[in-house]
């Protein structure tokens, strides 16, 4: 077992590795680089992404680019209504010579899996990705299958289009370690689109499977004080009980608040945040960095806070405000 000077160093030495895949990636994405940091956040942490933008932000090439430079393996789903589960996890098939059923494992089968447009299936394909997003395995007839380790599923939705599509059930949104909203660039980093040529093929494998377990193990190690757990209590017990932290007026605005996972999301994320400021230790900083992408999409809004137009993302910066910082 490593001592906490030589666990220091290798967080150190780990984390320049993945600082190195944020520069492989922006080779072939311009700007966005929050988005490639919470994406790498999500392997430290073993999470699942919900990205969400207008189409044409680079949302499906960021996740191509990230999963050719960890050297993963790689399959893209396209969500369409007709799609049925079977085309998701697969199905058995009768074979004539050997008259048995085969099993014909489907595109989940990945370490990394991309759910393209994913509110457009209905809800028996999004349950499909449910067992394996949480237990990590599909069952198929009557057998239950491993998925390889690492997975991770990062879905993409856009949010303008509303026909069409369903509406990704709450117990499938908390499923999400993140929701990462993907804007447009500014003018001058869209005319740096224009002058550089951006191919995938440019996109060097910089780390393996093994990089990412190790470093997987050492983000478990790092510290995390009493004082900064209550914190992410209190942020916690915030959207749920707001008038406790003198949030008043808040409570006819939340339907419901955040889940448990959301405090395991907001524990693990914090963590990697920590690592990858090359930190053994995390800080309040980290939990305020992170807490937007985990909280935006588990917050349950009351019909008051919709007609009145208030996003989730205000509410949390409402509670990152009020809840006192250690």
């Amino acid at each position: 077992m490593e001592n906490k000077s030589q666990i220091i160093d290798h967080i150190k030495e780990e984390s320049a590795r993945f600082q190195a895949l944020t520069y492989e990636v922006s080779k072939v994405i311009v700007g966005q680089k929050d988005i490639i940091e919470f994406i790498i956040m999500a392997i430290l942490s073993d999470g699942h992404i919900l990205m969400e933008g207008v189409p044409g932000v680079a949302k499906t090439t960021m996740i191509k680019a990230m999963s050719k430079a960890v050297g993963l393996d790689f399959s893209r789903i396209q969500f369409t209504p007709d799609l049925l589960p079977a085309d998701l996890i697969g199905t058995l098939i009768y074979n004539q010579k050997t008259q048995d059923f085969e099993t014909k494992k489907g595109p989940i089968f990945s370490n990394l899996v991309l759910a393209d447009e994913i509110n457009r299936a209905p809800a028996k394909v999004q349950s499909a990705l449910l067992e394996a997003m949480q237990e990590h395995q599909v069952t198929i007839g009557s057998k239950t299958y491993k998925l390889d380790e690492p997975f991770f599923v990062f879905a993409t939705q856009n949010p303008i289009e509303q026909e069409g599509t369903y509406r990704l059930p709450e117990a499938q949104l908390d499923r999400f370690m993140f929701k990462l909203v993907v804007g447009y660039l500014d003018q001058e980093k869209e005319k740096e689109i224009l002058k550089r040529k951006l191919n995938i093929s440019d996109i060097s494998q910089v780390l393996n499977k093994e990089n990412i377990f190790t470093a997987q193990k050492l983000v478990k190690e790092i510290y995390v004080d009493d004082k900064i757990i209550d914190y992410i209590s209190d942020i916690v017990f915030a959207t749920r009980n707001p008038e406790k932290f003198n949030l008043k007026g808040m409570k006819s605005l939340i339907q419901y608040g955040v889940s448990p996972r959301a405090t395991l999301a907001l524990f693990s994320a914090s963590k990697a945040h920590a690592f990858l400021q090359k930190r053994h230790f995390v800080i309040p900083d980290d939990i305020k960095s992170v807490a937007k992408a985990i909280l935006r999409h588990r917050i349950l809004l009351s019909y008051e806070a919709e007609a009145e137009n208030i996003s989730t993302d205000t509410i949390i910066a409402q509670i990152l405000d009020k809840v006192p910082t250690p």
